[in-house]
């Protein structure tokens, strides 16, 4: 076990957190493993196959945010450091004031970013978005146009900005697409939610804007799997062969995107052909009326569905509904692309994704996640 490296994972009970954690455990990679979140694993929405990954003693609670609970998050019995650090944490919530993003996302990932570099942290990734990017159908490397367009990712980019500028610290930044896979409660989630009501009513499911869109996806499995890639890589010796000039940037970047380039047409067929369902795309004519406005659209198809969907709740005996909901968040109704170029992640560190499409097959088993949890009317 010790060549293994030490491990904390920051926001380790969120969805890409835990994941992480599991895939740690399952395949024995760390010699020590400490989750670290502000909400109780007994309160996180954990299905049973993560306990041992997650909870019991490898679990702290703490609030990464606050300077003073840093000695406890990073402080281990040995006296040694982590090797790896993970920031998983963050504000994933859309549609919340600045303040809440200043505070959760940015002084958190600044917090535990300048403590790494204190204490000489091998590897530190932050997990960012591609919403960072100019939204553009062309799928954007790393390096291009920047032009954060939801505000989690305003507040992603000035802290991968802000933990570039810290002095000593090994940083390597992540940007992800919409990540789905079991038991996913964003994006994918809220796109299963509003079929499954559409079903109910028997009415066809209809997309704003146009079918070529892009909605770029990644599955959890390859997340985690690239997540660790991108440490061992790092720690291995890649911080030294990095070439800035040629890269476009001081610190390593890594789009993690599958190769499947999703997008709402591609969302569409596989919706229609796991419910049975119609699906299509307005009009011209309404999109234009909906840019114009967003907000008493999206209100308008909120009222619409949030009823019958309680109602499929209730018929199906559910009384502790989990973390789904056909709510429609406004920042992700926007006419913009998320379009990523995975293909520096494969070229500098090796890496192969496992699940290279979105599929029916894929989709399903999200739905089949649902059920085992008792979250799915």
């Amino acid at each position: 076990m010790a060549e293994k490296p030490s491990v904390l994972i920051i926001g380790g009970l969120g969805y890409i957190g835990r994941f992480l954690a599991l895939h740690i455990h399952q395949n024995k990679l760390a010699s020590e493993v400490r989750i670290v979140d502000k909400v109780l694993p007994q309160l996180a929405w954990l299905p049973p196959e993560f306990e041992e990954a997650c909870a019991g003693p490898k679990f702290v609670q703490a609030d990464a945010s606050r300077e003073q609970s840093l000695p406890r998050i990073f402080d281990r019995a040995d006296g040694k450091q982590w090797d790896y650090v993970f920031n998983c944490g963050g504000e994933t919530r859309y549609s919340q004031e600045d303040e809440v993003y200043k505070l959760r996302s940015l002084n958190l990932s600044l917090n535990v970013g300048r403590e790494a570099a204190k204490r000489g942290v091998k590897c530190f990734v932050e997990l960012s978005t591609g919403m960072v990017y100019k939204s553009d159908s062309a799928p954007s490397k790393e390096n291009d146009k920047l032009k954060p367009w939801s505000k989690i990712a305003v507040f992603k980019l000035q802290a991968e900005e802000e933990l570039a500028k810290i002095d000593g610290l090994n940083l390597a930044i992540v940007r992800l697409p919409h990540v789905y896979g079991p038991y996913a409660s964003q994006w994918v989630a809220t796109a299963l939610c509003m079929a499954r009501v559409y079903k109910a009513l028997e009415s066809e499911m209809k997309w704003l804007w146009t079918k070529d869109l892009r909605t770029n996806t990644a599955h959890i499995h390859d997340v985690v799997r690239a997540l660790w890639a991108v440490a061992g890589w790092y720690a291995g010796g890649g911080k030294d062969t990095w070439d800035a000039k040629a890269m476009g940037s001081a610190v390593p970047i890594f789009n993690v995107v599958d190769k499947g380039v999703t997008t709402q047409g591609v969302m569409a067929d596989i919706i229609g052909q796991v419910f049975g369902i119609e699906t299509g795309f307005q009009g011209q004519l309404i999109s234009t009326f909906a840019k114009l406005n967003l907000d008493s659209v999206v209100d308008d198809v909120n009222d619409e569905l949030l009823g019958p969907w309680a109602d499929l709740l209730a018929e199906a005996g559910i009384t502790r509904p989990g973390p789904l909901t056909p709510f429609m968040e406004r920042e992700l109704l926007k006419d913009t692309d998320l379009s990523m170029d995975g293909s520096r992640l494969e070229e500098v560190v090796g890496f192969t994704y496992e699940k290279p499409k979105i599929s029916k097959e894929l989709v399903e088993e999200v739905i089949e996640s649902y059920k085992r949890m008792n979250w799915w009317p």
